[in-house]
């Protein structure tokens, strides 16, 4: 356990105190399963905590950032940065992932690299650090770890919210609204690739790819406001 600890705190710079519950933090259910232990030994209720800590974290630091923003916009923003796909980026290029404990079989199959489980993960260490007392500090990891990612959403928000945007941009003209449909999926399990496209009307708009169905659906949207000159190639 204590090994385990100690490299949460060297990844996130910020002692830590109970050391088991990073340990609780970094297990998935897969693990706990297999080796017959106590449901919450797994990361699942360090995840519910750490999920609303991130959130107030993240509205605290919209809040400062953008003095003259409305909440719908910071609620916007927020939903982004607080998406699994952005805190599994993060959650692998800080090395999160390499600590994540999973049953043999699972973990051959990659479950660790899912963008579900490594986004848990993280939000379970939130919640372990949060029960450590340790807020503040977070408040500090987070706005230097998510500044530049906030940044480039707020910069470039329509690549982002373009299913909300197609959506809002198909319900002026008539009631239907967008399908997406999956066509394609390849790679391996734990590295999958997915081809989703986008309809209006039964008539084939674009396509997009991602590692994420979510991700390949934004993709596509994005295309297809393009095409529809909805919004301005970026």
């Amino acid at each position: 356990m204590s090994d385990i600890s100690s490299e949460v705190e060297r990844i996130f710079g910020i002692k830590t105190t109970t050391s088991q519950n990073y340990r609780y933090a970094l297990t998935h259910t897969s693990y706990t399963k297999e080796k017959e232990l106590p449901y919450n030994e797994c990361y699942e209720r360090l995840e519910f905590l750490g999920d609303a800590v991130l959130k107030l974290a993240i509205s605290n630091i919209l809040y400062k950032m953008y003095p003259d923003y409305a909440e719908g916009e910071m609620s916007k923003i927020r939903s982004i940065i607080v998406s699994d796909n952005i805190l599994a980026k993060i959650a692998a290029n800080i090395g999160v992932c390499e600590l994540i404990i999973a049953s043999e079989h699972e973990y051959k199959q990659g479950i660790t690299r899912l963008e579900s489980v490594s986004a848990c993960a993280f939000e379970a260490i939130l919640g372990a650090y949060f029960l450590d007392g340790k807020f503040n500090e977070l408040l500090d990891f987070l706005e230097k770890t998510f500044r530049d990612y906030i940044l480039e959403i707020e910069q470039h928000f329509a690549k982002y919210n373009a299913k909300a945007i197609l959506q809002e941009y198909t319900q002026s003209l008539t009631k239907e609204t967008p399908v997406y449909t999956l066509i394609e999926t390849h790679g391996a399990d734990h590295n999958k690739t997915f081809v989703v496209e986008v309809s209006y009307k039964d008539q084939a708009l674009a396509i997009g790819t991602g590692k994420s169905k979510k991700e390949a659906e934004q993709k596509a949207a994005f295309e297809a406001c393009k095409k529809l000159g909805v919004l301005k190639n970026e």
